[in-house]
């Protein structure tokens, strides 16, 4: 068995303007742009303090060798749209400051003369990692290839050498793999039989899937006849990911630990919606085949990490710490011209724990602890009633830069509105009832990069309505007001919250950062990441209140908010 896996994971850009060519399926390459340098401005509002992000240009991922964290992301060195691509590498030793070195992989051999596009590192038995990676061939096929460091010793892994047996898995006639679907291998695991496991994003028309393949050496792969797992009407399987969770507590295990003692858990990244969506079930390692629990919804209709600005992501094991750690891609909501003129785009969301939750139904997520380290001029409210109407603002911290946890009590329900049948889809339910439309229970929640007088502001609110014989919550996040520029995407987000608020606090956490609102409801339950860009409410003129707009009181429980200082990042 081996002693830890860990992942790395490479992003992709939806970027939509003229004058560009698709290159396999959702990678754009900007032809007119790819090479331009932009000189971008001095005045950098929207770069964040502690969530990382390269100097400039374009980014897209994690793994622990030695103690040390390593991330590795896609990274465009002469322009801030997709184009160029290398494997740049920072390492760090708390996953809040990174340390950058020079580019791990760029494209070399023929099998990734075109690109080396996402992978996966698996440490080995004996603590070797390996990297599986997709590589673009001459004929522009999609293939699999093999890196390994150069010296072991060497604790931040500054140099790989790929292996001259590459591509080590690639479609063929006899396959009938499509060639332009068949990327992003996941970490490995081994079986019962001592054989290495690793799945490959696919589709065969509208049909998403996970090609299985094994290996006894890590070099020779020979395809299962049947896949991990398949989906009718998915489209293609981008970023999959398969891992394993504990039934009890929050530790992270390995991947190959199956048993009563575990779940197992898969996650896509579809192409066709850019959403992504999880399933909980169980995994035959003998027939190696997975199986959702009865109940799953296989579409971004399900379980998502994360239900808004949130794609591509990839969960670790630290085996230092004992926990499984997920990192997702935050990409941009403004447009390609704005991003050049930046001179960058993309940003990594602040890491998370993962753990199943106690219902065993869904997955629950949290900013990791080492986050804490960057707080800083504590504000705390007393336990405070908000009435219809209020806006309350919390003085004393850098509101473009905080991290906000406040958590509220509701002791009258009957005035809460019914929650009509059709009323399903939970992103269409905030876009219709946002912030400025008058509830009883609710909106209630916080303003943040928020102006003064409030012509700027990003809303992230609950409400809660009858539903049946209990309470439903709806979480939402507003961008409609984020900012007066209008050539933004100002998306509105929600998802349903498991909380029943007639016996739990309603608890909201934000971690505000210039450009970016990442919100976890419910202690982790949701979470809805947004990107936004206010003109007014920059630096120090931006605000963070707290508000209720329904017709009923709610309390405040507990507020504590925190400046957050910035972090080193390359």
């Amino acid at each position: 068995m081996a002693n830890s896996f860990a992942g790395f994971f490479f992003f992709f850009a939806l970027l939509v303007s003229h004058g560009i060519v698709e290159l396999e399926a959702s990678h754009h390459v900007f032809k007119n742009l790819q090479t331009v340098q932009s000189t971008a401005s001095t005045n950098q509002p929207y770069r964040t303090g502690y969530h990382f992000q390269p100097p400039r240009n374009w980014i897209n991922g994690v793994m622990v060798y030695k103690g040390l964290y390593h991330l590795f992301y896609q990274y465009n060195p002469k322009g801030a749209v997709w184009g160029n691509i290398v494997w740049a590498h920072s390492t760090s030793q708390d996953l809040v400051n990174w340390t950058p070195h020079d580019p791990a992989i760029y494209p070399s051999q023929p099998s990734g003369i075109n690109g080396c596009w996402s992978g996966s590192a698996t440490i080995l038995t004996g603590g070797k990692p390996d990297i599986l990676y997709t590589g673009i061939d001459p004929k522009n096929r999609q293939v699999q290839n093999l890196a390994v460091p150069k010296n072991l010793s060497d604790p931040y892994l500054r140099e790989w050498i790929k292996s001259p047996k590459n591509p080590l898995m690639q479609p063929t006639a006899q396959n009938q793999i499509n060639a332009s679907s068949f990327r992003d291998p996941t970490t490995a695991w081994l079986g019962p039989d001592k054989q290495w496991r690793v799945t490959i994003g696919s589709k065969i028309n509208r049909q998403g899937l996970a090609i299985l393949y094994k290996s006894k050496d890590f070099v020779n792969w020979v395809q299962a006849q049947t896949p991990l797992h398949s989906a009718k009407d998915t489209g293609m399987w981008e970023c999959p990911d398969f891992f394993s969770v504990s039934v009890s507590g929050q530790n992270g295990v390995d991947t190959s630990l199956n048993g009563p003692s575990v779940k197992h858990v898969l996650k896509v990244s579809l192409d066709d919606t850019k959403h992504e969506y999880y399933t909980i079930g169980s995994y035959d390692n003998v027939k190696d085949i997975y199986t959702p629990d009865k109940g799953s919804v296989e579409s971004d209709s399900g379980f998502r990490y994360d239900y808004g600005k949130f794609y591509a992501s990839k969960t670790f094991l630290d085996s230092v710490k004992n926990r499984r750690i997920l990192w997702g891609w935050i990409n941009e909501s403004s447009s390609v011209a704005d991003d050049i003129k930046k001179g960058w785009a993309g940003v990594q969301a602040i890491p998370r724990k993962l753990w199943l939750a106690k219902s065993g139904k869904q997955l629950v997520q949290w900013p990791v602890k080492e986050i804490k380290k960057l707080r800083a001029n504590h504000v705390s409210l007393p336990s405070k009633l908000l009435k219809e109407g209020s806006v309350i603002e919390v003085s004393g911290v850098t509101a473009a830069q905080a991290d906000v946890d406040i958590s509220f009590e509701i002791s009258d329900f009957e005035k809460a509105e019914v929650l009509k049948p059709s009323w399903t889809n939970p992103q269409l339910l905030c876009s219709q009832k946002g912030a400025s439309v008058k509830g009883s229970l609710g909106p209630f929640g916080l303003l943040v990069l928020a102006s003064k007088g409030l012509k700027e502001n990003t809303a992230v609110f609950f409400r809660i309505f009858k539903s049946q014989n209990k309470y439903a919550v709806l979480m939402c996040s507003d961008q409609s007001r984020s900012s007066l520029n209008q050539d933004n995407d100002k998306t509105t987000y929600g998802a349903f919250l498991d909380v029943d608020p007639l016996h739990q606090k309603l608890s909201l956490r934000s971690l505000i950062d210039h450009s970016i609102v990442e919100s976890f409801g419910g202690g982790g339950k949701a979470c809805i990441t947004a990107r936004v860009y206010p003109t007014l409410a920059i630096n120090n003129a931006a605000h963070l209140y707290v508000f209720n707009n329904g017709s009923e009181a709610v309390k405040i429980a507990k507020l504590n908010a925190w400046s957050m200082k910035t972090a080193k990042i390359n």
